[in-house]
C-alpha cells in the first residue's frame, strides 16, 4: 500500500501578510459640523411652532370642554310600541309540530 502524495490545497505563503501591509491614507474627512448646525436650527424653529400650534389647540379644547360640560345631557325615553295582538302560544306550538 502506497502513501497518498497528492496535495490537498495551496497554503498561504505567509500567515502575516495582510497585517505587514501598509495601507494609503484615504480622502480627508469633510467637516459636518456647520451643516448639522443649519439643521438642527431648523428642527428646533419647526418645533417650536409646532409646540404654539398644539399649546393653542390644548386651550380651545379646554374651553369647550367646559362649554359642553356645563350643559346637562337629556335622555331622551325609549319608547317600545306594545304589539299588536296578543301571542297565542298554543297556534305557535301546533305550527312548530306541523314542522
Amino acid at each position: 500500500m502506497g502513501k497518498n502524495s497528492k496535495k490537498k490545497g495551496k497554503k498561504p505563503m505567509n500567515v502575516f501578510e495582510v497585517a505587514n501591509k501598509q495601507f494609503k491614507p484615504k480622502s480627508k474627512t469633510k467637516p459636518v459640523k456647520s451643516s448639522l448646525k443649519h439643521i438642527n436650527t431648523l428642527k428646533n424653529e419647526k418645533v417650536e411652532n409646532l409646540n404654539e400650534i398644539f399649546s393653542q389647540v390644548q386651550r380651545d379644547v379646554k374651553s369647550i370642554s367646559k362649554n359642553v360640560a356645563v350643559e346637562p345631557k337629556k335622555q331622551t325615553p325609549v319608547v317600545r310600541n306594545p304589539p299588536k295582538e296578543a301571542v297565542n302560544v298554543d297556534n305557535a306550538a301546533q305550527l312548530f309540530s306541523q314542522l
